[in-house]
């Protein structure tokens, strides 16, 4: 009774396909992917950061403009 047979899990699929089409899974899909993207370039541009030595990170120095 508790088990979830392989013909649940169809009804679910074809339940969820009529019910947002084929499109919006697609964009989805494709939303999705482009989101992972995104966080996996921020996470490699996060860590070369940290790798880079502290003496080329030079502080910019505050401007001395009497007026």
């Amino acid at each position: 009774m508790g088990f979830i047979s392989i013909w649940h899990w169809v009804i679910v699929l074809l339940l969820v396909f009529l019910l947002f089409g084929t499109k919006k899974l697609r964009n989805a899909g494709s939303d999705l992917a482009a989101a992972l993207k995104g966080f996996k370039k921020e996470i490699l541009d996060d860590t070369e950061s940290e790798k880079l030595p502290e003496e080329d990170i030079k502080p910019e120095k505050p401007s001395t403009n009497s007026h």
